[in-house]
């Protein structure tokens, strides 16, 4: 690789990391006997899917010059920061290189927007096109639908990338216009809309020649976007509500949410002395209890409870509020109930209603099914626990959990009754 390849690869590499929302998961394009990659195999790091796969991603942007000045981006124009850009070719290469010695298994590619969204979204196409048809490239690729760009070329990255992502960037149009005044919800939306209306009738299509060879793949890995996190005022109510209405209205496969990293003295930004990480990683606890929990925004957080609790994760937080609905009978529950006690997960609720069917359930039956009985057994009754004649004080629970959490363990195991009354 030349110096002036490992120049830029390093600039744009760098700026690229301000990008989260980066995910393979949902794509199962195959290789082909000519062809080079694979997106269902197995990875090195970096990225993991929602299957629990980790994949690598060549992620780097385009270039990262751009004619927007948003307060928050790091590639803003007012930014006096080392300016590159790669061709078209040199993306190319640079993914299939990588690729055959191991690095890689796809690529995550995005750009400064520079002249114009077209001509941006043009060069990213071209990019994703050259890497299927001329090398017929099967690995992952994720492309950055640009706001603004035209139908037309939206489409046709949907037919060469396996996933699209469009950013909203701010939660709100009123917090985007004041940090990018240059940018307006009514351009995101659009690649948006367009992209869900596209994907479904691609499906209807399939269907209804019963997946016809003949009916090209069309963003086969869904969309996603990013919201950036801590740099505006929204509240933890008004970010998960949004992203409920995506997942709902634009049939989003991913939300992503980035916490703000302070690279700007601009007053119209927040002074922070780090990323509000921890934020960040309860937004996505929060947002996993939607998509995979049966969990409504509202009640996860509400007029009440606008943000979402620093201490204790979302799940354990709405137990606390709810204490009417809990204990859970692990034995006559539905799915739906067991789903939110918290200790138990996904492939876990559902053992337990597999496994009642043959035997009342006990301590041991919950433990060796692989719930967090630590957490757990303060909100469930199994066949040989019930404590609900000794009533239940949500306080006391939420400090024992949280001084186990510190390591008192063994004295909360000894007092576990005077939690109860």
């Amino acid at each position: 690789m030349s110096n002036r390849i490992t120049e830029k690869l390093s600039i744009l590499a760098d700026a690229a990391k301000y990008d989260v929302s980066c995910s393979s998961s949902g794509s199962k394009r195959k290789n082909t006997p000519d062809g080079l990659g694979n997106a269902t195999g197995m990875g090195i790091c970096h990225t993991y899917t929602q299957d629990g796969r980790c994949v690598s991603l060549l992620k780097i942007l385009l270039t990262n010059h751009c004619i927007f000045d948003c307060a928050y981006c790091v590639s803003r124009k007012s930014n006096d920061v080392k300016r590159a850009a790669f061709t078209v070719q040199e993306v190319v290469d640079l993914t299939i290189n990588f690729y055959k010695r191991n690095y890689i298994e796809g690529l995550f590619l995005s750009s400064g927007i520079f002249k114009s969204a077209d001509y941006t979204m043009e060069r990213l196409v071209r990019i994703a096109k050259k890497l299927r048809t001329e090398h017929k490239f099967n690995g992952y690729i994720h492309l950055k639908a640009i706001p603004g760009a035209s139908d037309e070329l939206v489409h046709e990255a949907g037919l060469y990338a396996d996933r699209l992502s469009v950013n909203l960037e701010m939660p709100s149009e009123r917090s985007l216009q004041k940090v990018a005044p240059e940018k307006n919800y009514r351009d995101v939306y659009q690649p948006m809309n367009y992209l869900k209306e596209s994907i479904e009738g691609y499906r209807e299509e399939k269907r209804a020649l019963v997946k016809s060879k003949f009916t090209p793949n069309f963003v086969p890995a869904g969309q996603s976007t990013q919201m950036v996190i801590g740099a505006s005022p929204e509240t933890d109510k008004d970010i998960l509500s949004l992203a409920a209405n995506l997942y709902q209205d634009q049939a989003l496969k991913r939300v992503y949410y980035s916490g703000y990293v302070p690279i700007s003295e601009d007053n119209r930004l927040p002074s922070l002395s780090a990323p509000p990480l921890r934020r960040e990683n309860r937004l996505y606890q929060a947002d996993w209890l939607m998509r995979f929990y049966g969990f409504r925004a509202d009640e996860i957080v509400d007029a009440t409870n606008p943000m979402l609790d620093p201490d204790v994760d979302p799940k354990l937080a709405y137990a606390l509020r709810n204490p009417e609905k809990f204990p859970v009978d692990v034995n006559r529950a539905p799915l739906e109930m067991i789903l939110r006690i918290p200790g138990v997960g996904t492939k876990s609720a559902r053992k337990i209603v597999q496994a009642r069917k043959f035997r009342p359930l006990r301590r041991e039956h919950l433990r060796k099914i692989g719930i967090v009985w630590k957490r757990a057994q303060y909100f469930l009754i199994s066949a040989d626990k019930d404590f609900r004649q000794l009533g239940f004080d949500p306080g006391i629970v939420r400090e024992r959990i949280l001084h186990e959490r510190g390591g008192g363990g063994r004295h909360a195991r000894s007092n576990q009754l005077s939690l109860f009354g």
